[in-house]
């Protein structure tokens, strides 16, 4: 039976070629799609007419019948395969058609045999491949494309002024534009109707990811370094009574590190407004993630349904990559950009914008003629600024780097202040009203920060100046013992390390800490 049959089919397919080639010169549809197309329907014609009555002869004859149309039509079909380069017209007509009748036939195979046979004949067939072939074609078109996105995202962030879109789109518009182009992709890629295999899918959110990452990364490339506008730490100095009196009537003092200082001042470093600008486009960025990723997501589920290719549910999962986890990467980018900008902005405002009212003049010539009110309007300017700019989502963890700057400079000042600062004993409850001032405006009454982060960041700082309330005798003691015991992984009774007990006796206004300090660390005079 099976070479009679083999003979019939074989008259009958080259009767549906001829039929394919003077259609296909009429229409210019490629002839293979054509002939799918035909094949499918001999078929399901032969299924319904034929089958009936040859399976009273032989019980799988529909599966011979199958098989053999299947492996005429494959004849056709396999030089084209070996040939396909690219994706074109030409395979984007031909894949779809093929894979189709393929998968009829698999259908009219399993569903005629009888007592678990099909198996047998499917083995038996040369499978076309199809999506194996096409995911290929698919991938470089796929690696192609993500260049060109690559590229985009360069040129948008070249072009990019950091100016908002409009007053109710505060990002910028290189962002507007990377998603344009990714988008464009997306929307590409799903209307390649050829089979597709999850890695296809997972090498375009893999692409995606990377472009992402990218833009957060050339983004965080344009500010300066934190480190760059934080002017030098002025030469450790013990306290004189000379230098005490110099800064008393604000008479200059020698400062070997002011060429430094001057050539921080000189680095490029952005306007705060543009460093929003910047925030509110990394915030975009992420914002809209979950939606990029939940449409890509529900345009593949229709596609393989439409395919017919997914047989089972947890074929994607096992492919190595999850619903929710396709952009974890520029997730985790964007967040450390963002955290790192924030951190950034805060100590930009201090120590560039606010330096003079902050950090240079805050407590000269004494604690109790400079005090923190007179840097909390202009801080307060500031703030002001940054929430008109700066997106609401944005807005607690901007001011949570402003408020860590502020402490900064504040410590900076209290530890490091150079040689024309002094402090006294009776300075501990002035600093700590202070800081207290310090506290409630970033809490302002319930509108700012809560009370717990601001309560928790100003912990550091208050352990500083409690140790200005404490006599220069019990400093002394301390920082013996803490000498030892840091050595052993611990601190002494008051909890500071050496490093902070030492700048509180070189600027404590006493002769005893100088000596102890002269004696001990061999540390010179202020102004000597």
């Amino acid at each position: 039976m099976k070479g009679n049959s083999l003979f019939v089919m074989n008259n009958r397919i080259v009767q549906i070629i001829q039929d394919v080639e003077a259609i296909s010169q009429a229409t210019n549809e490629h002839p293979l799609a054509l002939l799918a197309e035909h094949t499918k329907k001999l078929l399901q014609r032969d299924n319904t007419i034929y089958m009936p009555i040859l399976s009273q002869r032989h019980q799988n004859a529909a599966a011979v019948s199958a098989s053999i149309l299947h492996k005429l039509y494959g004849i056709k079909l396999r030089p084209f395969l070996d040939n396909a380069e690219h994706l074109t017209e030409d395979t984007i007509a031909v894949f779809p058609a093929a894979d189709s009748l393929e998968h009829d036939i698999m259908q009219v195979i399993v569903s005629s045999c009888a007592d678990g046979t099909s198996d047998a004949y499917c083995r038996k067939l040369n499978l076309f491949k199809i999506e194996t072939v096409s995911g290929t074609l698919v991938l470089r078109w796929v690696n192609s494309q993500l260049a060109r996105i690559l590229n985009w995202v360069d040129r948008a962030i070249q072009q990019e002024r950091w100016v908002p879109v409009s007053p109710q789109q505060r990002h910028g518009n290189s962002i507007v534009e990377v998603y344009r182009i990714v988008e464009e992709t997306v929307n590409q890629f799903f209307a390649l109707e050829v089979p597709m295999r999850p890695g296809e899918l997972g090498s375009l959110f893999r692409g995606i990811d990377n472009a992402f990452q990218v833009y957060a990364k050339t983004v965080l490339d344009k500010i300066a370094n934190k480190e760059d506008i934080v002017p030098p730490v002025p030469i450790l100095t013990r306290y004189s009574r000379e230098s005490g009196i110099k800064a008393f009537v604000k008479k200059e003092l020698k400062d070997t590190r002011i060429p430094d200082v001057l050539k921080s001042v000189e680095i490029d470093v952005a306007a705060t407004s543009t460093l929003c600008v910047q925030l509110n486009s990394l915030h975009y960025a992420i914002s809209q993630l979950n939606k990029l990723e939940d449409s890509i997501w529900a345009r593949w589920t229709r596609k393989k349904h439409h395919d017919k290719l997914t047989k089972n549910p947890a074929e994607e999962t096992a492919k190595g990559f999850q619903k929710k986890d396709s952009f974890d990467g520029s997730r985790k980018d964007i967040n450390a950009a963002i955290d790192r900008m924030c951190e950034f902005t805060g100590t930009k405002i201090i120590f560039c914008d606010l330096r003079e009212p902050f950090i240079e003049n805050l407590y000269k010539p004494s604690v109790s003629q400079s005090r923190l009110e007179s840097v909390m309007e202009p801080l307060d300017m500031v703030l002001n600024q940054l929430c008109d700019v700066i997106m609401e989502p944005l807005r607690d963890r901007v001011v949570t780097g402003l408020l860590q700057a502020s402490l900064d400079g504040l410590v900076r000042v209290i530890l490091d202040g150079g040689p024309s600062r002094v402090f006294s004993l009776g300075d501990a409850k002035l600093l700590e009203e202070d800081l207290e001032i310090l506290k409630e405006f970033f809490i302002s009454g319930g509108d700012g920060l809560p009370r717990g982060v601001v309560e928790n960041q100003v912990a550091r700082v208050r352990q500083v100046i409690k140790l200005q309330g404490y006599e220069t005798r019990e400093i002394i003691e301390d920082l013996r013992s803490a000498s030892e015991l840091e050595m052993q992984g611990g601190r002494g009774k008051l909890g500071a390390d050496t490093k902070t007990l030492l700048r509180i006796l070189c600027h404590r206004g006493e002769s005893e800490a100088s000596q102890f300090v002269k004696k001990q660390f061999k540390i010179p005079k202020s102004g000597a």
